[in-house]
Parts: structure tokens; C-alpha cells; sequence
């Protein structure tokens, strides 16, 4: 099970209350939230592995300079790099660092990629090994679904971590036209994603993108079909995909999530189960801090800890 953790944490900082007693105490919203939905998360689907998938760069250079307007309106005000967070979030994101380690849940990151990046390269090195579960509430890795690799998305958009949309081809098949999670991620790139600043095809949209995808096949043969004058391909839609055209050149680098980011010293056998409490002082101050002991209880138990 790979954990998109900013998508958890920022869900739980906007669906857990704020219950501090006085304006000076820290927030713990989003940090209690954040382990109650680890320990449904293991208690409801029973992974033999867990990685908490982390963002070390939110917004990689390598995409910017592919479209660079790549998340700009994400920055904080007077920003050129920095997310904007809002400001109870900010101080929990390192206690939700500590609690990962003082339990011993791995926490996996790679300088320059963001979290989607490392579960696409953690992904493709372990498909074929055992199934593999993607948590979050972004649509965008519905391109790693494979049934035949068992590699599935559940998708807490909706429904969060309690009653989430567990995505497999059926899935995509019914709800988006498409059969593959390859072919969404075609889809994506020519739909485009206003959410993460990608322009997509002028006049095309989710129902015309998964059309013409399933249609041609893949994007590549879209394109080729375009550029060798398919009369299938007239009018306005010829038109405004041959504007697109320099998009269409950058795009795919930016949508598909990377399949080798650099993950050292990361195994299987790094990403089994804790069985014990990893730094037990570390947990106690924490959940003395915060107030979170309940919180902890609940992943230990789900852990089989205690």
C-alpha cells in the first residue's frame, strides 16, 4: 500500500476539527486525522507493506520547464517556489514526519520529484511482485491502474479513506471511457488539468479526449493520424489539435508520473510492516505534545502492535 501523503494530510487538516482549547495550542487537526486514516486504511485492506509517499519537491523543475505554468497558482504570494499552506497546517507537517517515524512506517521521498513520482517508480519496480494499492485523492494516478499487474487506486476524493472508490479497469471503462490506466493518462494530457495549470486541447474535453483515445489507441497514434491528414480528423478539432501541437510535445513529460526517480536503499523488505514501536520516547512526546494518544493507540492496534 503506497500512500500519497500529502493528499491524506491535507484532507484531514480540512475534514478534522480544529478542537484547540486556546489560540496558543498547537494545532493537532491534521496529525490526528492523518493516523486515524492510517489505521483504517491497514485495518480495512490488511497491506503486508506500507510506504508514506512524500513530496520533496512539489513542483519539479523538470515539469516547469515543460509548462511552466506548472502549478504557479499554488506559490504563496511573493513566492517563486513555496507552496502556499495554509498556516495550522504548516507546523504538523513535521509532527506527521515524527509520527511516521516513531511508529516505524517508512516515509519515502526523492530530491526533485513529488510523491506521484515516487509511487510510479515504486509501482514499476514491484508490479509484478505482489498487488499494489495507491492511496489518494488524485485522479492523476488512475494511470498506473493495471489489472493484469494488480495494481489498483483507492481514491478517498469522495468517499475518503472510510468509503473509498476502489479503482480498477471496469472502473475507468465505465466512468471515463478508457480502458487502460496508460490510455487516462492520454486522455489527461489532451483534457488538460486547470487544477495544476495544464492548458490541455482548446474544445476538448473529458468525453471528446476519451473518444478520440479510444479511437486511435494512444496518443502517439492520435497524433500521427493528425499530422498524415486523417479525413476522420476535420474541421475545428483538426485545427485546434494541430495548434496544440507544441503543447502536445511537453505535455505526456508532465502528466505521466516517472518510473525512476531515485529511491536508494528502498526494498520491499524496508517497506514491510513496523512490529514494534520504532522510537517510543519520540511517540510519548508527540502524543503528550499534541494530545494524539488515542490517535496512536488506534495505528498501533490496526499494526497489531498491541
Amino acid at each position: 500500500m503506497l500512500l500519497d501523503a500529502a493528499s491524506l494530510y491535507y484532507r484531514a487538516f480540512y475534514g478534522v476539527p480544529d478542537r484547540r482549547k486556546t489560540p496558543d495550542s498547537p494545532p493537532s487537526n491534521a496529525v490526528r486525522g492523518f493516523l486515524d486514516m492510517v489505521a483504517t486504511l491497514v485495518t480495512t485492506h490488511a497491506p503486508t507493506h506500507l510506504a508514506a509517499c512524500w513530496d520533496e519537491d512539489w513542483r519539479p523543475a523538470f515539469r516547469v520547464a515543460a509548462i511552466p505554468t506548472y502549478k504557479t497558482h499554488r506559490l504563496a504570494a511573493g513566492s517563486a517556489d513555496s507552496e502556499a499552506t495554509p498556516e495550522a497546517l504548516v507546523p504538523q507537517v513535521p509532527v506527521i514526519i515524527d509520527s511516521l517515524a516513531a511508529i516505524g512506517i517508512s516515509r519515502v521521498g526523492a530530491a526533485g520529484y513529488e510523491a506521484d513520482d515516487v509511487i510510479g517508480t515504486l509501482v514499476h519496480r514491484h508490479r509484478r511482485q505482489l498487488p499494489i494499492d495507491v492511496v489518494t485523492g488524485d485522479r492523476d494516478l488512475f494511470q498506473l491502474v493495471d489489472d493484469e499487474s494488480g495494481v489498483r487506486v483507492v481514491y478517498t476524493a469522495r468517499g475518503g479513506v472510510r468509503d473509498a472508490d476502489v479503482i480498477d479497469q471496469a472502473y475507468l471503462a465505465a466512468k471515463h471511457g478508457v480502458a487502460t490506466g496508460a490510455a487516462y493518462a492520454d486522455m489527461a494530457v489532451l483534457r488538460g488539468d486547470t487544477s495544476d495549470g495544464l492548458p490541455g486541447v482548446q474544445g476538448i474535453g473529458d468525453k471528446t479526449a476519451a473518444a478520440l483515445i479510444q479511437q486511435y489507441g494512444d496518443l502517439p497514434a492520435l497524433r500521427a493520424a493528425v499530422d498524415g491528414g486523417d479525413p476522420a480528423i476535420r474541421g475545428a478539432r483538426r485545427a485546434r489539435l494541430e495548434e496544440a501541437s507544441a503543447y502536445l510535445d511537453v505535455a505526456p513529460r508532465v502528466v505521466r508520473v516517472a518510473h525512476d526517480a531515485p529511491l536508494p536503499g528502498v526494498t520491499l523488505d524496508s517497506l514491510r510492516l513496523p512490529t514494534e514501536v520504532a522510537d517510543v520516547r519520540l511517540m510519548s512526546a508527540v502524543a503528550d505534545e499534541l494530545g494524539v494518544a488515542s490517535s496512536f493507540t488506534r495505528v498501533l492496534s490496526a499494526l497489531h502492535i498491541i
